[in-house]
Protein backbone atom coordinates (compact mmCIF):
# COMPACT_ATOMS: atom_id res chain seq x y z
CA UNK A 1 0.00 0.00 0.00
CA UNK A 2 0.91 3.73 -0.24
CA UNK A 3 -0.49 5.43 2.67
CA UNK A 4 0.09 9.70 3.14
CA UNK A 5 2.38 9.26 5.30
CA UNK A 6 4.69 6.90 3.48
CA UNK A 7 4.68 9.46 0.70
CA UNK A 8 6.79 11.27 2.70
CA UNK A 9 9.56 8.99 2.83
CA UNK A 10 11.72 7.44 0.00
CA UNK A 11 9.93 4.37 -1.20
CA UNK A 12 13.29 2.59 -2.69
CA UNK A 13 13.34 1.24 0.86
CA UNK A 14 9.99 0.08 1.69
CA UNK A 15 11.26 -3.87 0.14
CA UNK A 16 14.89 -3.60 0.68
CA UNK A 17 14.91 -6.36 3.58
CA UNK A 18 12.85 -8.95 1.41
CA UNK A 19 13.87 -8.25 -2.00
CA UNK A 20 16.40 -11.30 -1.81
CA UNK A 21 13.60 -13.18 -1.23
CA UNK A 22 11.65 -11.93 -4.09
CA UNK A 23 14.82 -12.35 -6.31
CA UNK A 24 15.25 -15.30 -5.08
CA UNK A 25 11.76 -17.15 -5.91
CA UNK A 26 10.99 -18.38 -9.45
CA UNK A 27 8.00 -16.21 -9.81
CA UNK A 28 7.36 -13.48 -7.33
CA UNK A 29 3.46 -12.05 -6.64
CA UNK A 30 2.17 -9.21 -4.96
CA UNK A 31 -1.24 -7.26 -4.61
CA UNK A 32 -0.93 -3.66 -5.85
CA UNK A 33 -3.64 -1.94 -3.75
CA UNK A 34 -3.50 1.46 -5.25
CA UNK A 35 -3.77 3.21 -8.79
CA UNK A 36 -1.43 5.31 -10.69
CA UNK A 37 -3.83 8.49 -11.29
CA UNK A 38 -1.03 10.56 -11.35
CA UNK A 39 -0.48 13.87 -9.34
CA UNK A 40 -1.70 14.97 -6.56
CA UNK A 41 -0.79 11.89 -5.05
CA UNK A 42 -2.88 10.67 -2.05
CA UNK A 43 -3.17 8.08 0.66
CA UNK A 44 -6.57 6.73 2.20
CA UNK A 45 -9.15 6.52 1.79
CA UNK A 46 -8.77 7.04 -2.48
CA UNK A 47 -5.10 6.07 -3.49
CA UNK A 48 -2.82 7.46 -5.90
CA UNK A 49 0.94 6.13 -5.91
CA UNK A 50 3.95 7.55 -7.69
CA UNK A 51 4.20 5.93 -11.18
CA UNK A 52 7.78 5.05 -10.11
CA UNK A 53 6.54 2.89 -7.54
CA UNK A 54 5.63 -0.21 -9.47
CA UNK A 55 8.85 0.16 -11.17
CA UNK A 56 10.26 -0.10 -7.98
CA UNK A 57 8.17 -3.46 -6.66
CA UNK A 58 9.28 -5.05 -10.27
CA UNK A 59 12.93 -4.28 -9.78
CA UNK A 60 12.81 -5.81 -6.42
CA UNK A 61 12.06 -9.02 -7.91
CA UNK A 62 8.01 -9.13 -8.43
CA UNK A 63 6.86 -10.53 -11.32
CA UNK A 64 3.15 -10.04 -11.38
CA UNK A 65 0.65 -7.79 -10.47
CA UNK A 66 -2.58 -8.17 -8.88
CA UNK A 67 -5.23 -5.53 -9.71
CA UNK A 68 -8.55 -6.97 -8.42
CA UNK A 69 -8.86 -5.46 -5.47
CA UNK A 70 -11.47 -2.79 -3.60
CA UNK A 71 -9.23 0.37 -3.87
CA UNK A 72 -8.51 -0.34 -7.89
CA UNK A 73 -11.11 2.38 -8.82
CA UNK A 74 -10.39 4.51 -6.27
CA UNK A 75 -10.01 7.67 -8.75
CA UNK A 76 -12.81 6.55 -11.17
CA UNK A 77 -12.02 5.10 -14.65
CA UNK A 78 -9.90 7.72 -15.40
CA UNK A 79 -7.56 6.82 -12.91
CA UNK A 80 -7.65 3.09 -13.51
CA UNK A 81 -7.20 3.45 -17.23
CA UNK A 82 -3.86 5.23 -16.46
CA UNK A 83 -2.91 2.82 -14.02
CA UNK A 84 -3.29 0.42 -16.83
CA UNK A 85 -1.62 1.93 -19.35
CA UNK A 86 1.39 2.25 -16.68
CA UNK A 87 1.57 -1.75 -16.34
CA UNK A 88 1.15 -2.10 -19.92
CA UNK A 89 4.44 0.21 -20.63
CA UNK A 90 6.26 -1.74 -18.04
CA UNK A 91 8.94 -4.59 -19.28
CA UNK A 92 9.27 -7.53 -17.25
CA UNK A 93 5.93 -7.43 -15.27
CA UNK A 94 2.79 -8.76 -16.02
CA UNK A 95 -0.85 -7.62 -14.42
CA UNK A 96 -4.18 -9.56 -13.80
CA UNK A 97 -7.69 -8.17 -12.57
CA UNK A 98 -8.18 -5.37 -14.13
CA UNK A 99 -8.71 -4.94 -18.03
CA UNK A 100 -9.06 -2.32 -20.44
CA UNK A 101 -11.58 -4.61 -22.84
CA UNK A 102 -12.73 -8.00 -24.07
CA UNK A 103 -9.28 -8.71 -25.78
CA UNK A 104 -7.31 -7.92 -22.65
CA UNK A 105 -10.09 -9.59 -20.19
CA UNK A 106 -9.11 -12.99 -22.57
CA UNK A 107 -5.33 -12.86 -22.34
CA UNK A 108 -5.65 -12.12 -18.27
CA UNK A 109 -8.66 -14.14 -16.72
CA UNK A 110 -6.58 -16.16 -16.16
CA UNK A 111 -3.56 -15.43 -16.13
CA UNK A 112 -0.84 -17.73 -18.06
CA UNK A 113 2.78 -18.02 -17.04
CA UNK A 114 5.01 -20.86 -18.01
CA UNK A 115 7.54 -21.33 -15.39
CA UNK A 116 10.50 -23.17 -15.77
CA UNK A 117 8.25 -25.92 -17.71
CA UNK A 118 5.31 -25.41 -15.15
CA UNK A 119 2.02 -24.20 -16.62
CA UNK A 120 0.23 -21.68 -13.89
CA UNK A 121 -2.70 -19.90 -14.17
CA UNK A 122 -3.93 -16.99 -11.75
CA UNK A 123 -7.57 -16.15 -10.75
CA UNK A 124 -7.56 -13.11 -9.19
CA UNK A 125 -10.89 -11.68 -8.08
CA UNK A 126 -12.09 -8.96 -5.30
CA UNK A 127 -15.28 -8.93 -3.06
CA UNK A 128 -15.87 -5.24 -4.92
CA UNK A 129 -14.83 -1.80 -4.93
CA UNK A 130 -15.05 0.90 -2.74
CA UNK A 131 -15.86 3.49 -5.66
CA UNK A 132 -18.01 2.30 -8.87
CA UNK A 133 -17.94 3.68 -12.15
CA UNK A 134 -20.68 3.88 -15.09
CA UNK A 135 -18.78 2.08 -17.93
CA UNK A 136 -18.41 -1.34 -18.83
CA UNK A 137 -14.81 -1.03 -19.09
CA UNK A 138 -12.25 -0.81 -17.53
CA UNK A 139 -13.82 -4.25 -15.85
CA UNK A 140 -12.46 -5.50 -12.41
CA UNK A 141 -12.95 -9.17 -11.56
CA UNK A 142 -15.26 -10.21 -9.05
CA UNK A 143 -16.35 -12.63 -7.11
CA UNK A 144 -18.58 -13.87 -9.41
CA UNK A 145 -19.23 -17.58 -9.38
CA UNK A 146 -20.08 -18.19 -13.04
CA UNK A 147 -16.95 -15.53 -14.53
CA UNK A 148 -14.26 -17.78 -11.81
CA UNK A 149 -15.56 -21.17 -12.94
CA UNK A 150 -15.56 -20.26 -16.44
CA UNK A 151 -11.89 -18.62 -15.67
CA UNK A 152 -10.81 -22.17 -14.27
CA UNK A 153 -12.46 -24.21 -16.91
CA UNK A 154 -10.08 -22.16 -19.32
CA UNK A 155 -7.24 -22.83 -17.70
CA UNK A 156 -7.95 -26.31 -17.37
CA UNK A 157 -8.68 -26.46 -21.18
CA UNK A 158 -5.65 -24.67 -22.01
CA UNK A 159 -3.12 -26.76 -20.42
CA UNK A 160 -2.23 -25.57 -17.20
CA UNK A 161 -0.79 -27.83 -14.32
CA UNK A 162 -1.80 -25.58 -11.76
CA UNK A 163 -4.50 -22.82 -10.94
CA UNK A 164 -3.62 -20.66 -7.81
CA UNK A 165 -6.76 -18.65 -6.87
CA UNK A 166 -5.69 -15.11 -5.29
CA UNK A 167 -8.96 -13.57 -3.96
CA UNK A 168 -9.22 -10.01 -2.00
CA UNK A 169 -12.10 -11.00 0.52
CA UNK A 170 -12.35 -11.11 4.16
CA UNK A 171 -13.32 -9.23 6.92
CA UNK A 172 -10.96 -6.02 8.27
CA UNK A 173 -8.65 -6.89 10.90
CA UNK A 174 -10.11 -10.61 12.35
CA UNK A 175 -7.55 -12.86 12.88
CA UNK A 176 -9.68 -15.70 12.17
CA UNK A 177 -11.57 -16.61 8.27
CA UNK A 178 -15.48 -15.61 8.39
CA UNK A 179 -17.76 -18.41 6.98
CA UNK A 180 -18.45 -16.43 3.71
CA UNK A 181 -14.61 -17.21 2.80
CA UNK A 182 -14.56 -20.56 4.26
CA UNK A 183 -17.81 -21.10 1.97
CA UNK A 184 -16.29 -19.84 -1.20
CA UNK A 185 -12.68 -21.61 -0.68
CA UNK A 186 -14.93 -24.69 -0.14
CA UNK A 187 -16.47 -23.85 -3.95
CA UNK A 188 -13.30 -23.19 -5.12
CA UNK A 189 -11.52 -25.94 -4.00
CA UNK A 190 -14.38 -28.34 -5.77
CA UNK A 191 -13.68 -26.23 -8.81
CA UNK A 192 -10.46 -27.45 -8.83
CA UNK A 193 -8.09 -25.27 -7.82
CA UNK A 194 -4.60 -25.93 -6.52
CA UNK A 195 -3.95 -23.32 -4.13
CA UNK A 196 -5.88 -20.24 -2.69
CA UNK A 197 -4.20 -17.28 -0.97
CA UNK A 198 -5.97 -14.46 -0.29
CA UNK A 199 -5.77 -10.56 0.75
CA UNK A 200 -7.40 -8.06 2.21
CA UNK A 201 -8.32 -8.26 5.59
CA UNK A 202 -4.77 -6.15 6.66
CA UNK A 203 -3.78 -8.86 9.12
CA UNK A 204 -2.86 -12.35 9.22
CA UNK A 205 -5.62 -14.85 8.77
CA UNK A 206 -5.43 -18.72 9.61
CA UNK A 207 -4.49 -21.13 6.87
CA UNK A 208 -6.32 -24.42 6.37
CA UNK A 209 -6.25 -27.14 4.05
CA UNK A 210 -9.53 -28.41 2.27
CA UNK A 211 -10.28 -31.59 0.01
CA UNK A 212 -5.84 -31.18 -0.09
CA UNK A 213 -5.89 -27.47 -1.20
CA UNK A 214 -3.66 -24.93 0.74
CA UNK A 215 -6.05 -22.01 1.88
CA UNK A 216 -4.02 -19.08 3.25
CA UNK A 217 -6.90 -16.78 4.08
CA UNK A 218 -5.07 -13.31 4.11
CA UNK A 219 -1.66 -12.30 3.80
CA UNK A 220 -1.80 -9.36 5.90
CA UNK A 221 0.09 -5.63 4.29
CA UNK A 222 3.83 -5.96 2.73
CA UNK A 223 3.52 -2.36 3.76
CA UNK A 224 1.69 -0.10 4.63
CA UNK A 225 1.56 2.50 7.28
CA UNK A 226 -1.08 1.44 9.26
CA UNK A 227 -1.22 1.38 13.20
CA UNK A 228 -4.11 -0.53 14.45
CA UNK A 229 -2.82 -3.29 16.19
CA UNK A 230 -1.80 -6.84 13.86
CA UNK A 231 -1.32 -4.87 10.88
CA UNK A 232 2.05 -4.07 10.82
CA UNK A 233 2.67 -8.29 10.72
CA UNK A 234 2.57 -10.32 7.64
CA UNK A 235 3.05 -13.54 5.66
CA UNK A 236 5.53 -14.15 2.78
CA UNK A 237 3.90 -17.63 1.05
CA UNK A 238 5.61 -20.03 -0.53
CA UNK A 239 4.15 -22.74 -2.94
CA UNK A 240 6.61 -25.32 -4.51
CA UNK A 241 6.08 -26.78 -7.49
CA UNK A 242 8.15 -29.60 -9.34
CA UNK A 243 8.75 -32.02 -12.04
CA UNK A 244 9.81 -35.24 -11.39
CA UNK A 245 12.48 -37.83 -12.77
CA UNK A 246 9.34 -39.41 -14.87
CA UNK A 247 8.12 -36.23 -15.94
CA UNK A 248 4.86 -35.88 -13.74
CA UNK A 249 4.72 -32.63 -12.36
CA UNK A 250 3.46 -32.13 -8.94
CA UNK A 251 2.70 -29.33 -6.12
CA UNK A 252 5.11 -30.11 -2.62
CA UNK A 253 3.20 -28.00 -0.10
CA UNK A 254 3.54 -24.84 0.62
CA UNK A 255 5.87 -22.67 3.98
CA UNK A 256 4.67 -19.42 5.46
CA UNK A 257 7.60 -16.76 7.17
CA UNK A 258 6.15 -13.86 8.70
CA UNK A 259 7.36 -9.97 7.95
CA UNK A 260 7.04 -7.62 9.81
CA UNK A 261 6.74 -3.19 8.37
CA UNK A 262 9.23 -1.11 10.32
CA UNK A 263 7.97 2.29 10.89
CA UNK A 264 10.20 5.49 10.78
CA UNK A 265 12.87 5.85 13.62
CA UNK A 266 12.36 1.99 14.82
CA UNK A 267 14.95 0.34 13.24
CA UNK A 268 15.98 2.39 9.84
CA UNK A 269 14.90 6.51 9.34
CA UNK A 270 12.03 5.34 6.81
CA UNK A 271 9.40 2.59 6.13
CA UNK A 272 11.13 -1.55 5.32
CA UNK A 273 9.75 -4.46 5.55
CA UNK A 274 12.01 -7.73 7.37
CA UNK A 275 12.04 -11.10 7.53
CA UNK A 276 11.03 -11.40 11.21
CA UNK A 277 13.51 -14.40 11.47
CA UNK A 278 15.90 -12.19 9.70
CA UNK A 279 15.96 -9.65 13.19
CA UNK A 280 15.13 -12.06 16.03
CA UNK A 281 17.12 -11.82 18.87
CA UNK A 282 18.95 -8.25 17.23
CA UNK A 283 17.49 -5.68 19.44
CA UNK A 284 20.27 -3.70 19.81
CA UNK A 285 19.81 -3.01 16.28
CA UNK A 286 16.54 -0.70 16.55
CA UNK A 287 17.24 2.54 17.15
CA UNK A 288 13.48 2.19 18.68
CA UNK A 289 14.51 -1.18 20.72
CA UNK A 290 10.34 -0.95 22.26
CA UNK A 291 9.42 -1.38 19.00
CA UNK A 292 11.48 -4.80 18.36
CA UNK A 293 9.62 -6.27 20.92
CA UNK A 294 6.15 -4.85 19.45
CA UNK A 295 7.42 -7.03 16.56
CA UNK A 296 7.41 -10.40 18.73
CA UNK A 297 4.88 -9.75 21.05
CA UNK A 298 2.56 -9.68 18.37
CA UNK A 299 4.62 -12.43 16.06
CA UNK A 300 3.55 -14.86 19.03
CA UNK A 301 0.38 -13.12 19.27
CA UNK A 302 -0.63 -13.74 15.70
CA UNK A 303 1.05 -16.99 15.48
CA UNK A 304 -0.88 -18.14 18.91
CA UNK A 305 -4.32 -16.96 17.26
CA UNK A 306 -4.12 -18.06 13.67
CA UNK A 307 -1.94 -20.92 13.85
CA UNK A 308 0.67 -20.48 11.77
CA UNK A 309 4.15 -21.12 13.24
Amino acid sequence: MMHTKQLDYDYRTFLEGIQNRLKGADLAIANMEFTLAGKPYSGYPAFSAPDGYPAYIRDCGVDVFLTANNHILDKGKAGAERTERIYESMEGVRYTGLSSGPARLESSYPLFLNVRGIRLALVNFTYGTNAAISSEWPKVNRMDRNEISKAIAKARARGADFVIALPHWGTEYKLRHDQSQENMARWLAGEGVDAIVGAHPHVVQDSSVIDGVPVYYSLGNAVSNMSAINTRLELLVTLRFTINPEGVKEMLGSEAEYLWCTRPGTLTDGFMTIAVSDYEGKRRLWKDPSDYDNMIATRDRVSSAVGID
